[in-house]
């Protein structure tokens, strides 16, 4: 008998028939968007679940007593008590490869467009301001050559540092809990400490996962600690960095620019300082945004849904411990 799947994501056609193929779907655009009795009903029999958008915690989860598998269509998890899910035997499962050289992209193009002030002059033409040869006040900042910090060497970072070394002749620096032996034989990273790190670096790029140790982890004091000159990259989690304290240092020249593609609060509100200012680019949390590899990843959520439902595989599962506790499906 085929499991019962909700999905809560719009997924390409093909993707789609291969889960009807495989499994008892119902397809919802969001859970939010679900009366309450209408979700007591649709996750009553529901043995897997698959999507991205909507937060599922125990309010959703009390209602789905047969679940087995989450499959999100992402590399974070935030969005999970994972504990909760340990607890009641269910697994998660997620895409943490697909998606690394594609924000690796995104997060090199704001450490460039930052430091060449690129967004800036480009409004300065489709503003009809271009008059005369560009002075010193519009002159941007070299990026090889400098000093690149990168707070989490896991995928993300590693492939911004490849991308560091290997094409602007960057020094790597790096904050992380472990120590990263490829990326140190790879890039000559070398680990210090975070104060080190903000301390010397030319740019600082945040790729770390986010949890409550690093939650605000770069607040007014790590701010502080940054060169005049430097720049600020956000690809991991906004939550990560002090918004209103980040603003301040913006405003007040302790940093130079920043680079965001994420935030505390998402969207970001349209009368956030941090829309205004001449010094920082905004994206709108596009770092995996391509047709590419949001199909890639979509792919790998439904094959990983498939494989946790048939196999049990700890193949892109967050808590393996799971499998070991639960004998047969």
């Amino acid at each position: 008998m085929a499991p019962t799947v909700v999905l809560y994501e719009t997924i390409p056609p093909d993707l789609l028939a291969l889960l009807e193929q495989n499994c008892d779907l119902t397809f919802v655009e969001s859970l939010q968007s679900v009366y309450q009795a209408d979700l007591q009903t649709l996750l009553a029999n529901a043995e897997g679940m698959i999507g991205v958008k909507d937060k599922i915690g125990p309010e959703i989860l009390d209602l789905a007593p047969k679940l087995k598998v989450i499959s999100t269509i992402s590399v974070g998890y935030d969005k999970f008590d994972v504990a909760d899910l340990s607890k009641r035997n269910i697994m998660l499962m997620h895409t943490p490869d697909v998606l690394t050289e594609t924000t690796a992209d995104t997060i090199f193009m704001l450490i460039l467009c930052s430091a060449r002030r690129a967004v800036e002059l480009n409004d300065m033409i489709r503003q009809s301001q271009w008059h005369d040869d560009i002075g010193a006040e519009y002159f941007g900042t070299d990026v090889h050559g400098k000093k690149l910090g990168i707070l989490g060497m896991g995928r993300i970072g590693s492939a911004v540092a490849k991308r560091a070394y290997g094409g602007f002749n960057m020094e790597i620096l790096y904050y992380s809990r472990s120590v990263n032996e490829r990326a140190q034989k790879d890039f000559q990273a070398q680990r210090f400490s975070l104060n080190h790190v903000l301390a010397e670096s030319d740019f600082v790029c945040v790729t770390l996962p986010l949890s409550e140790q690093t939650r605000k982890l770069i607040g007014p004091k790590e701010l502080a600690l940054m060169k005049p000159g430097a720049f600020l990259i956000n690809g991991g989690r906004g939550p990560i960095i002090d918004e209103r304290a980040l603003i301040e240092a913006l405003q007040k020249g302790i940093i130079k620019g920043a680079g965001l593609d994420v935030y505390e609060q998402e969207p970001l509100s349209g009368d956030s300082p941090l829309v205004d200012m001449a010094n920082v680019i905004t994206l709108p949390h596009v770092g995996s945004a391509t047709h590419e590899t949001r199909y890639a990843m979509a792919e790998c959520a439904v094959k990983n849904l498939l494989a946790a439902l048939t196999e049990r595989t700890s193949v892109n599962c967050v808590n393996p411990e799971v499998i070991d506790r639960v004998s047969s499906y």
